[in-house]
């Protein structure tokens, strides 16, 4: 009986929490004379709302274009975090715990401080409205880097040790020892830059001038401003912004909750 009652609440929950995303999608797939309609299933079902928003409004180019951001962004953050926290966890250099507690101060100051002299810096090397602009700026990841660190720390000394006398270099010893066994936090960093990068609106929305580099969140925005009476259109737009980001925490959900879980165990 318990069992029951705590399933049942939990499943209530569940449904609470899932009710928006799934209004959201049966509403995307509804005609738009039905969009305010009271009833929840649609009467008619009709994909004519993605097909719109893909060729007519241009998400297609927007989706593309946070792909090219979030994925370029999170690889490339991802490896310059695990490559700083292997340093930190398991090398000895001058003034390291030093440069490490600068580092996860820097976590302290709101984000919103740096986009002034970034966006400077972005206008004086001429990267408005590029790719690199909206990229480069954020490639650095304490948190990440911070994460791994704890989680390299748990790693025996030993089975570096016997790399060494084996003849391995640096690179081989972080790319064949450290990664495989860092995996699942690796792998929890990279879902979350890229989940970051495919959410950021305002370091887009200044960088990307040009429609032609508009990325989901901006288009999104861009796209309810112009069009507030169309809902079904809205709903599919934003069915659109959401579901890679869903699609991939349920294909990696097992290498996330791991990662967390073993991190802060090891934390």
């Amino acid at each position: 009986m318990k069992k029951l009652i705590t399933y049942t609440v939990l499943s209530l929950f569940l449904l609470m929490v899932l009710f928006p995303f799934i209004w959201m999608v049966l509403t995307a797939v509804k005609p738009q004379a039905e969009a305010l309609t009271i009833s929840i299933v649609p009467k008619h079902i009709t994909l004519n709302n993605f097909v719109k928003v893909f060729v007519q409004y241009n998400f297609m180019r927007y989706s593309l274009n946070s792909f090219i951001v979030a994925f370029v962004s999170a690889v490339v953050s991802t490896l310059f975090a695990s490559m700083a926290a292997y340093a930190f966890a398991k090398k000895t250099f001058r003034f390291k715990n030093l440069l490490f507690a600068l580092f996860l101060s820097s976590m302290m100051v709101p984000g919103l401080l740096y986009v002034v002299p970034q966006f400077a810096i972005v206008y004086g090397i001429g990267w408005v409205n590029t790719y690199l602009g909206m990229i480069v700026p954020h490639l650095a990841n304490v948190f990440g880097m911070f994460m791994l660190t704890q989680f390299m720390k748990g790693i025996p000394d030993s089975l570096i040790e016997a790399a060494k006398i084996d003849g391995a270099s640096e690179f081989k010893i972080f790319a064949k020892i450290m990664v495989p066994l860092t995996a699942p936090a690796i792998a929890t960093v990279f879902l979350l830059n890229f989940q970051f990068h495919w959410n950021n609106f305002l370091w887009q929305l200044l960088i990307a001038q040009d429609e032609s580099l508009y990325t989901v969140p901006v288009g999104l925005a861009m796209f309810k401003s112009a069009h507030e009476e169309a809902y079904a259109l809205k709903m599919a737009a934003s069915t659109i912004a959401v579901t890679p980001i869903a699609v991939i925490f349920l294909l990696a959900q097992r290498y996330f909750i791991e990662g967390i879980t073993k991190g802060a165990l090891k934390g």
